[in-house]
C-alpha cells in the first residue's frame, strides 16, 4: 500500500514538475513576443481613430518588428493616445520626424503601428518624445469605394451589353457600317480618298520644301531681298520713281483733261477752228488762196532772178551760199576724225 502510494505521489511530482517548466517556457515565449525582458523606451502617438487597434499590437519599422503598443487611453476632445515600448536597439534607426499609421498584418490581420519616414538631419527619437502621426486609409471607406466601383462596373457591363446587341442588330451608324455593304464600302473609298490627300499634301510639303529651299540661296533674288540692303534700296528708290510718275501722269491725265474741256469750249481759237465748220471751210479758202499766191510769188521770183538788173544779185548770194555750205561740211569732216581718233 505504501509502495503504491509513494508511487503515485513520484508521479504526481512529475507531472507538476513538467508543468512548471512548461509554464516557464510559456512565460518566457510569450514575454520574448511582447518585448518583456529587453530595454526599451516609451514612444507616444496621437491619432483621430486607432481602427481597432489593441494593447499588445506589435509596433514595425522598416518591416521588422521592434515593439509593442503598452497602452492606449483617450487623449484631448475625442483622439486617442497609443503608448508604443521601443527596443534600445533600434533607437539608432528611428528620428525625431518620423511617423506613425495604423496598418495591418495582412488584409484583415491584427492592426499594427507602422513607424516610417525621418531623415538623417533630425536626431534620434528618445524616451516620452511623441511621433507625428498620419491617419491610416479607413477599410469602411475602401469597402464602399469598392462597393461602388462594383456599381459602376456592373451599369458599365449592362450599357456595353446593349451597345453590343444594338451593334449585332445593326442600329445606329457603327452598326449600319458593320452590317450594311454599301456603307462599307463608302467608308473604304472615304479611306482611299483620305489617304490620296494624305500623299497629295506629302507631296505638296516636299514640293514647298523644295522651293523654299531654293529661295535661300544666296544667289537667290528672294534672298537678296531679303538681305541685301543694296537691292532693297533701289527698289525702294524705283517705287519713289514709280510714285513720281504716277503723280505726273496723274497730273497729265488732268492737265489734258481741262486741254480737251477748253477745245470743246468755242469762246477760244482753238475751239473755233476744232468745233465751227464755218470758220472752218473759209480758212480752208484762205489756205487755198494763200497756195495760189505763193506759187505765184514764186514764179515772179524767178522772174526776176532772169531779170538783167537783178541776176548778178542772186549770182553773189549763190556763190555765198555755197562756201557757207563748203565750210559746214569742212567743219563736220574734222569733227568726225576727232570722234574717230
Amino acid at each position: 500500500m505504501k509502495a503504491a502510494e509513494s508511487k503515485r505521489l513520484t508521479v504526481v511530482g512529475i507531472f507538476i514538475f513538467v508543468a512548471l517548466i512548461i509554464f516557464i517556457a510559456g512565460i518566457l515565449t510569450l514575454g520574448g513576443q511582447q518585448k518583456r525582458f529587453v530595454d526599451t523606451i516609451k514612444v507616444y502617438a496621437i491619432f483621430d481613430d486607432v481602427a481597432g487597434l489593441k494593447t499588445g499590437n506589435n509596433v514595425w519599422f522598416s518591416g521588422v518588428k521592434i515593439g509593442t503598443v503598452k497602452d492606449i487611453k483617450f487623449y484631448g476632445d475625442a483622439q486617442v493616445r497609443i503608448t508604443m515600448n521601443i527596443e534600445e536597439a533600434s533607437i539608432p534607426y528611428i528620428r525625431k520626424d518620423a511617423k506613425a499609421r495604423l496598418g495591418s498584418e495582412s488584409l484583415i490581420g491584427n492592426k499594427i503601428i507602422e513607424i516610417y519616414g525621418g531623415t538623417r538631419r533630425s536626431s534620434t527619437v528618445e524616451d516620452e518624445d511623441v511621433l507625428a502621426s498620419e491617419e491610416a486609409l479607413d477599410t469602411d471607406v475602401m469597402m464602399e469605394t469598392l462597393q461602388k466601383n462594383n456599381e459602376n462596373l456592373v451599369s458599365i457591363t449592362s450599357d456595353f451589353k446593349t451597345l453590343s446587341n444594338r451593334l449585332v442588330a445593326g442600329q445606329g451608324t457603327m452598326g449600319a457600317v458593320l452590317n450594311d455593304s454599301l456603307m462599307a464600302d463608302n467608308f473604304r473609298a472615304i479611306v482611299n480618298n483620305l489617304k490620296q490627300t494624305s500623299s497629295t499634301t506629302l507631296r505638296a510639303s516636299a514640293a514647298l520644301s523644295r522651293f523654299t529651299a531654293k529661295l535661300n540661296t544666296p544667289e537667290g533674288l528672294a534672298n537678296q531681298l531679303l538681305t541685301d540692303t543694296a537691292v532693297f534700296n533701289q527698289i525702294r528708290s524705283s517705287a519713289t520713281q514709280l510714285e513720281k510718275t504716277a503723280a505726273a501722269a496723274a497730273e497729265m491725265t488732268q492737265n489734258l483733261n481741262e486741254t480737251s474741256r477748253k477745245l470743246d469750249d468755242n469762246n477760244n481759237a482753238v475751239g473755233v477752228l476744232l468745233n465751227d465748220p464755218q470758220f472752218a471751210g473759209s480758212l480752208k479758202n484762205t489756205m487755198v488762196h494763200l497756195e495760189k499766191s505763193s506759187i505765184n510769188l514764186n514764179e515772179d521770183l524767178e522772174a526776176l532772178k532772169t531779170n538783167f538788173l537783178l541776176r548778178g544779185y542772186f549770182k553773189r548770194k549763190a556763190t555765198r551760199e555755197a562756201k557757207q555750205q563748203e565750210r559746214q561740211q569742212t567743219r563736220e569732216e574734222k569733227h568726225q576724225e576727232k570722234v574717230n581718233n
